[in-house]
């Protein structure tokens, strides 16, 4: 009778610890779905994807009128050889009235072109577009048209909306013949530049905003030689690819 009782016992107590261990068990894992999401368990945001880089359109192309008439070697450009209606043409440096206009139409041996040859002195042309600033930051870029004799070499040049001149390491020209090529204001670093002698001044910036330009040119920062071979600059068609910003 006695080991009834202890039998009995037993098994209420093993029965009341296994109800105390499932009772456990159904609590803890209620707990676990009833907590509540904080903001380190929410789901992560969906990412807004970048905006596509935009190439800069072309802002403006210039490629010069035939000379009139065109047996003279030693025409001085102005104004009326701007092909572009919305292009100004300015002129720099002891002998920038010297840029002669001369070539061909349609020829591909001699097409028109703006010469540096008659400029004794440093010289340089820009043009600026009527109505509107140029943004050439970014992927804002030059193709042009271009030939050398001796050692000279094309440079860009700009103007800022505040007045500032800069002219770029950025070198081209072929002495062989003459050659397409493009590059962007990205790759370029820039030094300041005196317009009136068409020399750089001071050291390499380290910083330029080329976010307002007011006009692009050109200079060899050298003289020239005149007719022959030895010491002159050849542009051709310019395309400038940047942001118009009104003026």
């Amino acid at each position: 009778m006695r080991a009834m009782k202890h039998s009995t016992s037993f098994h209420i107590v093993v029965g009341a610890l296994c109800a105390l261990v499932i009772a456990l068990v159904v609590t803890s894992s209620s707990s676990v779905r009833a907590e509540p999401q904080g903001p380190a368990a929410a789901a992560p945001a969906a990412r807004t994807p970048a905006a596509p880089r935009v190439r800069p359109s072309l802002f403006f192309r210039e490629e010069w009128k035939q000379q009139t008439p065109p047996e003279d070697p030693d025409l001085r450009v102005t104004q009326a050889f701007v092909r572009n209606p919305d292009l100004e043409l300015k002129l720099y440096g002891p002998a920038g009235k010297d840029l002669v206009i001369t070539g061909r139409d349609n020829d591909p041996q001699n097409p028109t072109h703006i010469w540096s040859g008659l400029c004794a002195a440093t010289c340089a042309m820009t043009l600026r577009h009527k109505t509107s600033f140029v943004d050439l930051t970014g992927q804002a870029k030059v193709r042009w048209v271009t030939k050398v004799s001796g050692f000279q070499q094309i440079h860009p040049i700009v103007k800022l909306a505040d007045g500032t001149f800069l002219a770029g390491d950025w070198a081209d020209g072929s002495r062989t013949d003459w050659r397409e090529t493009e590059f962007y204001f990205a790759d370029v670093r820039w030094v300041k530049l005196d317009p009136e002698r068409v020399v750089t001044i001071g050291p390499m910036l380290e910083k330029v905003d080329l976010s307002k330009v007011d006009e692009f040119g050109w200079t060899s920062l050298m003289p020239s030689n005149g007719h022959g071979q030895g010491s002159w600059s050849d542009v051709g068609i310019i395309e400038l690819y940047g942001k118009p910003v009104p003026r």
